[in-house]
């Protein structure tokens, strides 16, 4: 039997694979390149085959018309101006994004942060309201905070990875670990499956596509790339790019040909 989860998955994914778009940071670190005119990129981003894009609830609430790709409500906010910028608090509900056609939802969690706790309940309270509406939960998990000496750490990763999926996410993003070998390990001990998210901006397309490939080798159901696509010269290109690894298996040398043509 299909349920309502299913279907929503099979709307953010194809194939069972993700390239999803983030495109929530304005809020957390100002307006940047690529956000300043955000539905110009949007629109880049479905031409190049992106299967989701993630954005706050204003965005989807002004959009000039409906998306043509699935669309993810983050229900987590916080400011680079506030007292405590790695506290993440919730901002919306699982029935808003519902009522607003959102085909999931998200929050980010911030393990090692004195806000840890309330984090941990918004995360739990959050999964049982997506399970009693059929709605995936994407749980963003970072390694991050005073507690946390080496956020890169993959056992430190791996950790984070299990909270998010013991606490109900049917999706948990986290940070690469930097080889294929580590980040297996990562995702061969969670539960639910996992997504590489793109980090801070790179200096070379050709780091972006490495990390992409090497997340694909170790079983990744796919990628959330969202400064190394939104800022990028050509979101569009850079798109297609990621997309022929995670879709078509294409190595990162091969890939490039979608960005240097």
């Amino acid at each position: 039997m299909v349920w309502g989860k299913d279907v929503r998955i099979s709307r953010i994914t194809e194939n069972g694979k993700m390239v999803c778009i983030p495109m929530d940071h304005a809020v957390s670190s100002g307006v940047m390149r690529g956000l300043d005119r955000i539905y110009r990129t949007i629109e880049l981003v479905e031409e190049g085959g992106a299967t989701a894009v993630l954005t706050n609830k204003g965005i989807l609430k002004h959009m000039p018309r409906p998306p043509r790709v699935g669309f993810i409500v983050h229900l987590s906010a916080s400011t680079s101006l506030g007292p405590d910028p790695n506290w993440k608090v919730r901002d919306g509900t699982v029935l808003n994004a519902l009522r607003m056609g959102a085909d999931a939802v998200s929050v980010h969690i911030n393990i090692g942060s004195r806000a840890e706790p309330h984090m941990l309940r918004k995360l739990g309270t959050v999964a049982d309201e997506c399970d009693e509406y059929g709605v995936p939960l994407i749980a963003m998990m970072y390694p991050r905070g005073e507690n946390v000496k080496d956020p890169s750490d993959p056992k430190v990763i791996a950790h984070v990875a299990r909270v998010g999926a013991e606490l109900g996410a049917d999706i948990v993003k986290v940070p690469y670990t930097g080889s294929p070998e580590t980040f297996r390990e990562v995702i061969e001990s969670c539960p639910a499956p996992v997504v590489m998210a793109g980090g801070p901006k790179a200096d070379r397309d050709e780091d972006v596509l490495e990390m992409v490939w090497g997340a694909m080798r170790a079983g990744a159901m796919g990628v959330t790339i969202g400064r190394n696509v939104f800022m990028h010269e050509d979101p569009k290109a850079i798109v297609r790019a990621i997309r022929a690894v995670v879709m078509d298996g294409k190595r990162p040398e091969e890939a490039l040909a979608h960005v240097r043509r």
